[in-house]
């Protein structure tokens, strides 16, 4: 974690204002206590509102296979040394279908051996993005081969959402869920 404490402090639910109620006690909003990540955007309900929406899209009704999109979100997690991302999507990717063999790999990017093809493209597109907002001709290309033009497209905004998600945790310091581990060593 970049910060010990947040920035943002984040919301007790009893205290959400009734734009964030409705949004937590519409279906689906599950019986658990909010996460950390929207407790602290509850300080602005109307970016929350907004922000679910894009982002319901990348982590639900992407194009991308799941064990896929959670491989690049791991890799912009890690790159962007975002410990709660990471942490929360360490389980989301297990439950797609990574293996913590494969979880820990990532951390060592696309050279690592052992990554199928699509795989090494898809670790090195999101490098290329987090180095250079670019994917490169040869890595596009060769995605091409394995992607359709809406799963290319879905895999520039998993990136870019998930960096810029990195960007909000980061600075904001929101601190770690109960029973949720950060960054590997």
């Amino acid at each position: 974690m970049r910060l010990d404490t947040p920035r943002v402090t984040p919301l007790d639910p009893a205290d959400f204002d009734p734009e964030v109620r409705t949004i937590f006690e519409a279906p689906g909003g599950g019986d658990s206590p909010p996460l950390n990540i929207f407790r602290t955007l509850a300080n602005h309900p109307k970016l929350l509102r907004r922000w679910l929406v894009f982002g319901n899209h990348v982590l639900f009704k992407s194009t991308l296979p799941p064990r896929e999109r959670e491989l690049v979100i791991l890799r912009i997690g890690w790159l962007c040394r975002a410990g709660y991302e990471w942490g929360q999507h360490v389980a989301i990717g297990r439950e797609a279908g990574l293996s913590d063999e494969e979880i820990q790999r990532i951390t060592e990017g696309p050279e690592a051996a052992g990554w199928s093809e699509l795989d090494t493209l898809l670790l090195k597109a999101t490098d290329e993005l987090h180095a250079d907002a670019f994917v490169s001709d040869p890595t596009w290309k060769a995605l091409a081969g394995h992607l359709s033009t809406q799963q290319l497209m879905d895999l520039v905004f998993a990136v870019g959402q998930y960096n810029l998600v990195s960007m909000a945790l980061n600075t904001f310091g929101v601190q770690l869920d109960e029973g949720v581990e950060g960054l590997p060593e």
